[in-house]
């Protein structure tokens, strides 16, 4: 009886182990099948439509321009889409400080002493039922006039992504939108004490905020005389600093324009909400939703719980979350179980830069995507500059292989250098086989940040911030857009031919990704074993494989700009053996170009192709 009773676990845990092996197998067969790649095109949306070369440092709208909701017509959505793009994010929409009088419309008027540019950071957020005035053409239909533009993009089959910003506010919130109960940030605090469960900021009791001493010279507005601008801002008692700082006179480098939100947790470091049960970073969005039902939670949580729903309902489909390891994970348990019982398709991204946070934020915060920001991209971007070597770039997706589909991938965005700047690398075409690897090697998805595609280059000097980012904080223009859009015909007629042909690159490889069942399915490394068994394959040159059932990928970037390389390349037995190829000679075919064939000769199960890869090439070879 013994001997049944210990065998009989046995074959019960046999049995479970093989249902949860299944189980595994159908959820990746799923994302295998039924999903394909998806990108996003970030926009900033007060820049895009924007066709005023004027670029005056610290320049208003009437001098410099400013783009418009409306700018989004049809032909501009229905071009982005046919670059091969799936979701559009618009930066900047929710009504953030901005120096430019709408005092008519009830408006107040924001103080340049603590606000950065002229048209202000899009993560100092002022009113988050409402959205930038700059924006729209009639100022008081604001609001409908981005409905609609969600409406159009929809239409023309693009999913629509805003920010949230968690962490921090605009000093000065103040919301004139709320819906009916509703309630600003700070309304019911006890400014008393430093901190309490339910105020939703930090204060320092019988002590007034002070303006930070700008230093290199800096001078709000360039210098320009505002009655605002007296290096004053009323704050009393003073409330910490988004980035944490408690002090009530920042620094310069501080994040002065913003007050950090408290999610519960004390300046001790100890959080006042429950913590998620053990085991739980396993359980589904449902059972999140559930857990949090009967437990009473800090109210930040609450309202910016009740802000994501706000949006949800009009149609958004998905946020990007601003610093979101900055506030605890259990918030986004919360937040995010929340958004995917409205709407289980949501699309949620995160900005996380510490690795040893990423599947606590996917697991149990029920995030969809963070950043690859810190192993990826910097790493291909020290390869790009020639300061690192593609050997660096396996190591990494072996790192992140149980959670590579949430690990979204770009090279630009607007915290990031234009890849064509001085300061990155000096020229568009570096970015070519560095797209090919980001976007390819994974199935996660691809970002790709508006300009990007025609080699926009950042170099003007818009006003607060030195060149080579394309400026967040003022009214400025991008060049390379702007031929592109073309007096808003969205046709490239002033493009240059160069534009052109990199817009042309960046349109055949997205939406190649978006339609390839093999970048859904495997991945396996063949850089390693080339660099070790191929004559003439360098750290220059980087390799892989991606494969489906149906299609089979061989995927070869040269990161070198200036030399062409030969070598053989060799396919290891445990792939050829996988594809089920027996010895013999089989086509491959450049998919990204549709213009070049090669021999794969597969003898004693190696696989072998002559290849001669130029400068800055790329080849996606598709086994016929």
């Amino acid at each position: 009886m013994r001997k049944v009773c210990r065998i009989l676990p046995v074959l019960i845990l046999s049995i479970l182990i093989g249902c949860s092996a299944e189980k595994a197998s159908k959820n990746k067969m799923e994302i295998s099948t039924s999903k394909k790649k998806i990108v996003v095109y970030q926009v900033f949306t007060r820049l895009f439509g924007n066709t005023n070369t004027t670029n005056k440092p610290w320049g208003t709208i009437e001098e410099n321009g400013v783009g418009k909701f409306n700018d989004f017509t049809d032909k501009a959505l229905a071009e982005i889409k046919d670059l091969g793009v799936t979701h559009i994010w618009y930066t900047g929409v929710p009504h953030h400080d901005v120096i430019r009088d709408y005092t008519e419309f009830g408006i107040s008027n924001d103080d340049p002493d603590v606000v950065k540019g002229r048209a202000g950071s899009p993560y100092a957020v002022k009113d988050y039922y409402n959205v930038n005035p700059d924006l729209a053409v009639n100022v008081e239909n604001r609001l409908e006039e981005f409905e609609a533009l969600i409406e159009r993009s929809h239409k023309n089959h693009l999913k629509v992504l805003i920010d949230i910003v968690p962490n921090h506010v605009a000093r000065n919130y103040q919301s004139l939108t709320n819906p009916e109960g509703t309630k600003d940030f700070g309304s019911d605090d006890d400014t008393s004490v430093v901190y309490a469960v339910n105020n939703n900021f930090y204060y320092t009791p019988n002590e007034a905020f002070q303006v930070p001493d700008f230093l290199n010279d800096y001078l709000p507005l360039g210098g320009e005389k505002n009655p605002l601008s007296d290096g004053k801002f009323n704050e009393n008692p003073s409330k910490w600093t988004g980035n944490g700082s408690r002090s009530p006179k920042p620094g310069f480098y501080d994040w002065y324009e913003t007050v950090k939100v408290n999610y519960g947790v004390s300046p001790e470091g100890k959080k006042d909400f429950d913590d998620l049960p053990v085991g739980f970073e396993n359980e589904g969005y449902k059972k999140h939703f559930a857990f949090w039902q009967d437990k009473t939670v800090p109210n930040s949580w609450v309202k910016f719980r009740d802000i994501a729903l706000y949006w949800i309902e009009k149609g958004v489909d998905g946020f990007r979350y601003d610093m979101a390891e900055m506030v605890p994970v259990e918030f986004w348990s919360f937040m995010n179980s929340s958004i995917k019982m409205k709407n289980p398709n949501a699309f949620l991204l995160a900005e996380v830069y510490n690795p040893k946070m990423y599947r606590a934020y996917i697991k149990k915060g029920k995030m969809d995507y963070l950043y690859d920001k810190v192993q990826l991209y910097d790493t291909i971007k020290n390869v790009m500059q020639g300061k690192g070597l593609t050997d660096n770039i396996p190591p990494i997706q072996e790192d992140l292989k149980d959670i590579e589909h949430h690990m979204l991938h770009f090279l630009e965005n607007h915290d990031e250098q234009r890849i064509a700047s001085p300061e990155f690398a000096g020229n568009a075409l570096k970015g070519k086989p560095a797209m090919v690897v980001s976007t390819t090697i994974s199935t996660a998805p691809t970002m790709v940040y508006f300009g990007q595609e025609l080699g926009e280059d950042g170099s003007e000097n818009a006003g607060f911030g030195a060149p080579s980012r394309t400026s967040i904080f003022d009214y400025v223009a991008v060049p390379a857009l702007q031929r592109w859009v073309n007096n808003k015909h969205f046709d490239g007629g002033k493009s240059t031919k160069e534009e052109l042909e990199l817009r042309g690159f960046y349109k055949r490889l997205l939406n190649f990704t978006i339609k390839s069942d093999a970048l859904m399915g495997e991945y396996e490394d063949i850089h390693q074993y080339n660099r070790k068994n191929t004559e003439h394959y360098n750290a220059k040159v980087l390799s892989f494989v991606r494969y489906s059932e149906n299609e089979k990928l061989i995927i070869i970037s040269n990161f070198d700009d200036k030399e062409i390389y030969n070598f053989q390349l060799k396919i290891p037995s445990e792939i050829i053996k996988k594809w089920n190829l027996k010895d013999g000679i089989y086509t491959v075919k450049d998919k990204l170009y549709n213009s070049k064939s090669f021999n794969l000769d597969v003898k004693n199960s190696i696989g072998t192709i002559d290849v001669k890869i130029n400068s800055l090439e790329s080849l996606i070879l598709q086994l016929q």
